[in-house]
């Protein structure tokens, strides 16, 4: 069985290690008897630390042809891990039953980066998977003892001084409450009464996830998926649920001219459990030192440990002048609607904010960010060179202003990888940023790009995980996990994928291209037809969907239908470097090498995004010598 989506490396968990590369399981570095489907099942648990893992991903995962009885297998398995672990159902430290549901891994996990193994655990280098780090021994129980709370005071007004009582006392209170690792901040009210002010309490929202997500010890919900929440009054349990979090923060924003009142309330669901409430008030120029504030006491509230480094971000003191703060805030609010035209009006406002207050470095971040999404096929607002220009111009000086920004790292991994095929930069550039910004969603999209650019698919399928389930409701984020699956020649997996993000939206074209793409290489020809013919009437004629449409066509034996495709694609007069790999790809279904590479060169003399080698369908190339040349020239043979 393949195990490309598993964690890529060594995870420890208290005293315990898990190497999912290898299947080995070990105690103080002694290793520990575990069969292999109880070890996977143990590794699916240990990709989602704190997250539910349902019965059904199990199954579909570990048992997908199984003629046995899934119940009993299943229950063997679970029961062989907690032998290994010392752990038990009636009180779990590790794996916790949710009934008729599937099952959730309490403790804290951490990834090891290799390194010799005689080191001591003290000088191995780990990075936080999901929840609470600490030290060597991190995660032993899943109820940490009580610790210090930082009386840490700083210059924000009155308010920060009532605030640091309150969570003290509030603290001290609840130290015997399970840890909460995982938050959704739903969308705040906007209070005004005035629908076109919905921006500043969009943004402010967006702030304050973006704060939030700075704490590795919390996975918090992206922006995407809790905006779908807006003024549709469900249930909180409910939304709960169906985002697999332990807590939400709900609230209100009120906007009068120069001043800002933010009103939150920290809800632990299902109990419905008010756990702290409070309301700020202060200049719109401190706006960010409010939103700091508020996710700093959330964090004590919910017992989170902070890094020092994490700490110095929640406490930086920031000031704005106000009309820079809100050309920010409708930037943001634009980008978020990922078009051609809301992105050109993001760059407007972004850049207002800067020619208003040139030293507001979330302001460059925001313009390196609308900059590298202009140059993408997708959006085709700006050249390819020009965005990467662009890009790499404004991300430089958010860092130069501001080098703790990990949205600004990233939009720099995105331009080197992108536009500069500067792969090495981009890693360095992808890791930094996830360090500085762990629940940052995007961050862990983008990286697993690069991660299956570089061949890396387990790796690239990992982060795609862990997108995921930052933003379980974004639909790209879930489409391209399928894409992943597929190119990792996971077909099955890949079909589910694309089914399940059809459920959250039944008109998404990109699904249906996806679902298309897996279809093809399971030589389900009518299948892949249909659904690249639904892609196309659902969104219209692109590179993309009309190629992969023309090579179903080519290698199911309609090749007069997938000539007269290539020769539309051919004959187009504003034709991008995408555009050009995509006839590259009708030609490889046609069996036309010679033309695949003309085209393929072509791409490459333009600068294409060469993610697109990646697909199965290119396959039969591979063992062209000028194949292999092409991926020379573009840095990636290993």
């Amino acid at each position: 069985m393949q195990h490309a989506n598993y964690p890529p490396k060594r995870l420890r968990f208290g005293v315990f290690e898990a190497d999912p590369r290898i299947g080995e399981l070990t105690k103080h570095g002694k290793r520990l008897p575990l069969q292999e489907q109880p070890f996977q099942l143990l590794a699916m648990l240990l990709e989602r630390p704190g997250e539910l893992v349902s019965r059904e991903e199990l199954r579909a995962r570990i048992w997908p042809e199984t003629i046995v009885d899934f119940d009993q297998g299943l229950n063997k398995a679970i029961s062989k891990i907690r032998e290994a672990l010392g752990d038990s159902a009636e009180n779990p430290r590790f794996i916790e039953t949710v009934a008729r549901r599937g099952y959730r891994f309490l403790a804290d996990v951490a990834v090891v980066q290799d390194g010799p193994r005689e080191a001591a655990a003290g000088d191995l280098t780990v990075q936080a998977v999901g929840g609470r780090l600490s030290g060597p021994e991190a995660g032993i129980s899943a109820r940490p003892p009580p610790r210090a709370l930082a009386r840490r005071v700083f210059g924000f007004g009155f308010a920060l001084v009532l605030a640091a009582a309150l969570s003290w006392i509030l603290y001290t209170s609840r130290t015997s409450s399970p840890t909460i690792r995982s938050v959704a901040v739903l969308p705040l009210g906007n209070l005004s009464g005035d629908i076109s002010q919905d921006y500043f309490a969009d943004g402010m929202t967006e702030e304050l996830i973006t704060q939030l997500g700075q704490i590795s010890a919390l996975r918090v919900i992206s922006s995407t998926s809790v905006m779908r929440y807006k003024g549709v009054g469900k249930p909180l349990a409910e939304i709960a649920r169906e985002l697999n979090v332990q807590a939400v923060v709900e609230g209100s924003v009120l906007r009068s001219g120069d001043r800002v009142r933010i009103t939150v309330q920290l809800i632990r669901v299902p109990a419905d459990e008010q756990m702290w409430a409070k309301r700020y008030e202060g200049d719109l120029r401190d706006a960010l030192a409010l939103q700091s504030e508020v996710a700093q006491a959330i964090a004590e509230q919910v017992r989170a440990t902070l890094s020092r480094q994490q700490q110095v971000a929640l406490q930086k003191p920031k000031t704005v002048t106000p009309d820079a703060y809100e050309a920010y805030l409708k930037g943001r609010y634009f980008w978020n609607k990922r078009t051609g035209e809301s992105l050109k009006k993001a760059i407007d406002y972004f850049s207002h904010a800067i020619a208003t207050d040139p030293n507001y470095a979330e302001a460059y971040s925001g313009l390196a960010d609308s900059y590298a999404l202009s140059g993408d096929w997708e959006y085709g607002v700006l050249p390819p060179q020009d965005a990467f220009r662009q890009a790499r111009a404004a991300a430089t000086k958010a860092l130069a202003l501001d080098d703790n920004l990990g949205e600004a790292h990233t939009s720099l991994a995105f331009a080197f990888d992108l536009y500069g095929w500067d792969w090495a930069a981009a890693e360095k550039e992808y890791k930094r940023a996830i360090e500085l910004n762990p629940g940052y969603a995007t961050a862990h999209h983008w990286y697993a790009w690069h991660l299956l650019v570089m061949g890396r698919n387990s790796e690239g399928i990992f982060e795609l995980r862990r997108a995921e389930s930052l933003d379980p409701l974004s639909l790209i984020i879930s489409a391209d996990l399928a894409d992943a699956l597929c190119i990792a020649h996971l077909y099955d997996e890949s079909v589910q994928q694309s089914k399940k993000t059809l459920e959250m939206d039944p008109n998404f074209a990109v699904a249906h291209y996806q679902l298309g793409q897996a279809f093809e290489q399971k030589r389900m020809h009518d299948e892949a037809i249909a659904e690249f013919q639904r892609a196309i009437e659902l969104s219209g004629h692109s590179g993309a969907f009309d190629s992969n449409l023309a090579y179903v066509y080519a290698v199911s034996g309609r090749k007069r239908e997938a000539e007269n495709i290539v020769k539309d694609l051919e004959a187009q007069p504003d034709k991008n470097p995408s555009t050009d790999a995509n006839i590259a790809l009708v030609y490889v279904g046609l069996g036309d090498h010679d033309q695949a590479m003309v085209w393929l060169n072509k791409a490459y003399k333009a600068r294409f995004n060469p993610s697109i080698l990646l697909r199965p369908a290119f396959d039969p190339l591979r063992s062209d010598a000028r194949f292999e040349d092409l991926r020379r020239r573009l840095g990636l043979l290993r």
